[in-house]
């Protein structure tokens, strides 16, 4: 499975202010952009901790491109992952609608009554071993996903998912969108969180810098 991890940071590297309130990093062509990573993926995977924030749906905005898969065989948006560990997902979150199949990686320390009832709200709950700090082990969840046909998985965030994608060494390509604006605050959240990295870094090959808005993308293999 190749793993592709995007996200808009600041230029201090902040995904949102210390509130984790949802903040505008990038414009309308950066948003295309991601719309075009969204249309080339199986499925987009986010943290439960970004469904409370910001209730995303996760779908494509173009038509064109929802046209353009369904016409090539496949699902006319890609698919939904959530990381969620406990099942901390709201049933009438905008990720369990109708709009594409939704997968949620959970641990046993969801109760087996909150599964069923994420099961009858439209999701895939899928059960997967815990790491040592409680949360969903991403190495063993990327191949259940694999299993299920995810061939080309887009990670959008937040934090505590990138680093620990990172952690596993499960990451492939990384794009980030660099907006004009320093957000500061040491309690906000960066686009690595988690407990940070102190001999061995990932390491990281640049082959790409566009322009894009009042920005750049800058696009990583990962090494």
């Amino acid at each position: 499975m190749d793993v592709v991890v995007n996200a808009a940071a600041s230029v201090d590297g902040k995904l949102s202010t210390r509130r984790r309130e949802q903040l505008k990093i990038s414009g309308n062509d950066d948003f295309d952009r991601v719309d075009r990573l969204r249309a080339a993926a199986d499925a987009v995977m986010v943290g439960v901790g970004t469904v409370l924030a910001d209730d995303p749906h996760l779908t494509l905005d173009d038509d064109d491109r929802r046209v353009h898969r369904l016409r090539s065989g496949r699902s006319g948006n890609p698919a939904r992952v959530v990381a969620d560990s406990r099942g901390r997902t709201p049933l009438d979150a905008r990720i369990l609608d109708d709009a594409a199949e939704t997968y949620l990686l959970v641990t046993e320390a969801a109760s087996a009554s909150r599964r069923e009832a994420l099961a009858d709200a439209g999701a895939h709950v899928l059960v997967t071993p815990d790491d040592e700090a409680g949360h969903v082990d991403l190495s063993a969840g990327i191949p259940i996903l694999e299993s299920e046909g995810i061939d080309r998985l887009m990670v959008e965030g937040g934090g505590e998912l990138i680093a620990s994608l990172f952690e596993g060494e499960l990451v492939d390509e990384l794009s980030v969108y660099v907006g004009s604006l320093v957000v500061g605050g040491r309690d906000a959240p960066t686009l690595v969180d988690g407990e940070g990295f102190v001999d061995d870094f990932p390491r990281l090959d640049l082959r790409g810098v566009e322009r894009v808005d009042d920005g750049v993308v800058l696009r990583y293999d990962v090494v």
